[in-house]
C-alpha cells in the first residue's frame, strides 16, 4: 500500500511540474506577443520616446522584420546612440570644392552591408537629397537591392542635427536603410554647422513617434528649424551637381546609376541590370550609356509590378512619360512609344530595346554607365542646366545612349504644366549664361560639335 501511495505521489508531483512548465511557456509567449506588435504581417510598430530611450540600456531586437511591400518594411524603433553626437564628422576637416563654397565629408555613415554589396554587384546607385525629400530614400532602398551611395545636404546646426536624427530614425525603422546605404555630407561655407546642438531640437526628446508615420514625422521635425535657417534656404542655391559628384565618387563599382532621390527603380532592377552588364548582351563596341525609361505615376495607384502593368496604367491615364507635360524635351529622345511596343522575352531578362537616334540638347535621361563618364560641372548651381549639361558632354565624348527593357523607374505624382516660380527662372537664366562658357570648353576638350552648338 505504501508503495502505491509513493507512486501516486510521484505521479502527482510530475503532473504539477508539467503543468507549471506549460503555464510558464504560455506566459512567456504572451509576454512576447505584447511587446511585439505586428500589423497585417508588415509592420513591427514601435513608438519613439527619446526622453525615455536615453535612460534605457540597449536590448536585442525581438525579431527581424518581414520583407513585404516596397516602402513598408518597419521594425520596432530602438535608440542606442547618443542623439547629440551627430554624424561621424569633424567640421575642422573635410574637403572643399574648387570654389571653396561647400565642404564635403565622405562616408559619414556606412551601411553594414555596403562593402559586401559593392563586391557582389557591378553597378551602384548614386543619389542626392536635402532634408526636405530624404524620406523618399525608404522606397528607393527597398526597391534597389545593390549598394547605394547617398549625398546629403545640410545648412547650419539645426538642419545638420535634424538630418542626423531622421537618418537614425529611418535606420532603426527600416532595416534596409541601415544595411545598404553609405551616406555622405555636404555643407555650405556660408552656413557651416559648428557642432553645437541647438536648444530648440531638445523637443525631440519629449515626443513619441511611430515608425509607420515616417513621412509625417519628417514634416513635423522640419518645423523645428530656426526661422533664420528657413529664410537662408529660400534664397540659397542648392548645389545639385556637387552632391551628384559626391555620391558618385563614393560608389565602389565599375558602373553607376545616378538618379534623384524621388526616382524609384522597378522591382529587382539591381539584379536584372547586374546580370545584363555581366552578360554578352551588354558588350559595347563603343562607349555606351544605358537609358532607363522614367514615368510619372498617379499617386492613387499601386506601384507597377512589371512593364506590362506600367503600360496598362499608362493606357488608363494613370502614368505618363517623365516631365511629359511640363517639358517634353526632357525625356523625348528616349522614344517611349518604341520602348512600350518592344516585345520582351521575359520580365527579368534585360536587353537593349533600341538606340537613341534623335539626341537633342536638353535631353536628360537617367542612365546606367561606366564610372568613366564626365562628372557634373559644379559651376551650375541651383536649377537649370545641371543634369542636361552632363548628358550633353557625355554625348559629345562619344557615348551611345541605348534604352534598356523591361526595367524602368517611377516618379510618384503626375506633374502638370504650372508656372515656373520667379526664383527658379532667375537661377535658370544665370545658368544659361554659364552654359555659353561651358559649351566652348566642351568643344575645346573633344574637338567635336555634333549638335552644332558653336554656330
Amino acid at each position: 500500500m505504501t508503495g502505491t501511495n509513493d507512486m501516486l505521489l510521484k505521479a502527482s508531483s510530475f503532473s504539477v511540474v508539467v503543468f507549471l512548465l506549460i503555464v510558464n511557456i504560455w506566459l512567456i509567449l504572451r509576454q512576447l506577443n505584447t511587446t511585439q506588435c505586428n500589423l497585417d504581417g508588415i509592420y513591427y510598430q514601435g513608438y519613439v520616446n527619446l526622453q525615455q530611450e536615453s535612460q534605457k540600456k540597449p536590448r536585442k531586437h525581438i525579431a527581424e522584420p518581414l520583407q513585404a511591400r516596397p516602402e513598408q518594411v518597419v521594425r520596432e524603433y530602438e535608440v542606442n546612440e547618443v542623439l547629440q553626437t551627430g554624424f561621424n564628422v569633424s567640421f575642422d576637416l573635410g574637403r572643399w570644392d574648387k570654389a571653396r563654397l561647400y565642404k564635403m565629408y565622405d562616408f559619414v555613415y556606412v551601411g553594414r552591408d555596403f562593402a559586401k554589396l559593392s563586391k557582389q554587384f557591378t553597378v551602384c546607385l548614386a543619389t542626392q537629397s536635402s532634408i526636405e525629400r530624404i524620406e523618399s530614400i525608404v522606397a528607393m532602398s527597398q526597391q534597389w537591392s545593390g549598394p547605394i551611395s547617398a549625398a546629403l545636404y545640410a545648412a547650419g546646426d539645426d538642419e545638420y542635427y535634424l538630418l542626423h536624427w531622421y537618418i537614425e530614425f529611418l535606420k532603426k525603422c527600416f532595416v534596409h536603410v541601415g544595411k545598404k546605404i553609405a551616406f555622405h555630407l555636404a555643407v555650405p561655407r556660408a552656413r557651416m554647422p559648428g557642432g553645437k546642438y541647438p536648444d530648440i531640437l531638445k523637443k525631440l526628446h519629449k515626443t513619441e513617434y511611430k515608425c509607420i508615420d515616417y513621412v509625417k514625422v519628417l514634416k513635423e521635425i522640419l518645423q523645428l528649424r530656426s526661422a533664420e535657417t528657413v529664410k537662408w534656404r529660400t534664397t540659397a542655391l542648392y548645389p545639385q551637381n556637387h552632391l551628384r559628384n559626391l555620391a558618385r565618387r563614393n560608389c565602389q563599382n565599375l558602373h553607376v546609376f545616378l538618379i534623384d532621390v524621388d526616382i524609384i527603380p522597378s522591382s529587382k532592377m539591381a539584379e536584372h541590370v547586374d546580370s545584363f552588364l555581366k552578360s554578352p548582351r551588354a558588350k559595347c563596341q563603343e562607349k555606351c550609356a544605358y537609358v532607363i525609361p522614367t514615368y510619372e505615376l498617379d499617386e492613387r495607384t499601386d506601384f507597377p509590378k512589371n512593364k506590362s502593368d506600367l503600360i496598362r496604367l499608362k493606357r488608363k491615364g494613370l502614368a505618363q512619360a517623365f516631365h511629359h507635360k511640363i517639358f517634353i524635351y526632357n525625356q523625348y529622345a528616349t522614344n517611349f512609344t518604341r520602348w512600350e511596343s518592344f516585345m520582351d522575352v521575359t520580365d527579368g531578362n534585360v536587353v537593349i530595346s533600341h538606340e537613341v537616334t534623335n539626341f537633342e540638347f536638353l535631353y536628360e535621361p537617367f542612365y546606367v554607365a561606366p564610372d568613366t563618364v564626365p562628372e557634373h560641372d559644379e559651376r551650375f548651381l541651383g536649377y537649370g542646366y545641371t543634369r542636361n549639361t552632363q548628358v550633353y558632354e557625355t554625348f559629345v565624348a562619344g557615348y551611345k545612349f541605348q534604352v534598356l527593357s523591361p526595367v524602368f523607374t517611377i516618379h510618384w505624382g503626375m506633374v502638370g504644366r504650372n508656372g515656373r516660380p520667379a526664383w527658379r527662372e532667375r537661377q535658370n537664366s544665370m545658368n544659361r549664361q554659364r552654359f555659353e562658357v561651358f559649351k566652348r570648353e566642351v568643344f575645346a576638350r573633344y574637338r567635336r560639335d555634333p549638335l552644332k552648338m558653336m554656330h
